[in-house]
């Protein structure tokens, strides 16, 4: 049985909190390009199944394969750890049992096709009247659901 750093017996079939991190920064790179797990894949000579494994943390991502990842996502190797945290207790707290808070919610919601869809639709009103205007409906549905 492998070890963590935190001295807990961590099962080695079970994904590691960082791989999924890490396979959803990809995700999220990914559907910011508009780019299809398919075609992901053909850049890297990978099914879709592989990409998918990948952006679920199934599958570990090794070191060449993620730098081949950056260049391809047209980010730096550090974009795929950003605001991960600094220590290993920290990493395997990720996805614990705890309830989720407001910003594991909205980060959530920001990775989903539907938070890219509406974030890209929002920006592309150039009235800033209308966007108020969306803004105060989604906040009074919002309300009246409390």
């Amino acid at each position: 049985m492998v070890q963590s750093l935190a001295s807990e017996p961590v099962n080695p079939r079970k994904s590691n909190p960082v791989d999924t991190y890490v396979g959803g920064r990809v995700r999220l790179r990914r559907m910011l390009l508009g780019m299809s797990q398919e075609k992901l894949g053909e850049k890297l000579g990978l099914t879709f199944q592989q990409v998918q494994k990948y952006e679920k943390g199934t599958n570990r991502i090794g070191a060449s394969r993620l730098f081949e990842l950056s260049r391809i996502l047209g980010v730096s190797v550090q974009y795929f750890y950003e605001d991960l945290g600094g220590s290993a207790d920290e990493a395997n707290t990720v996805g614990g049992f705890a309830e989720p808070t407001g910003d594991d919610l909205l980060i959530e919601f920001l990775n989903s096709r539907e938070g890219i869809e509406l974030n890209r639709a929002y920006l592309r009103i150039d009235d800033s009247k209308s966007r108020r205007a969306i803004l105060e409906l989604v906040r009074s549905l919002a309300d009246a659901k409390s």
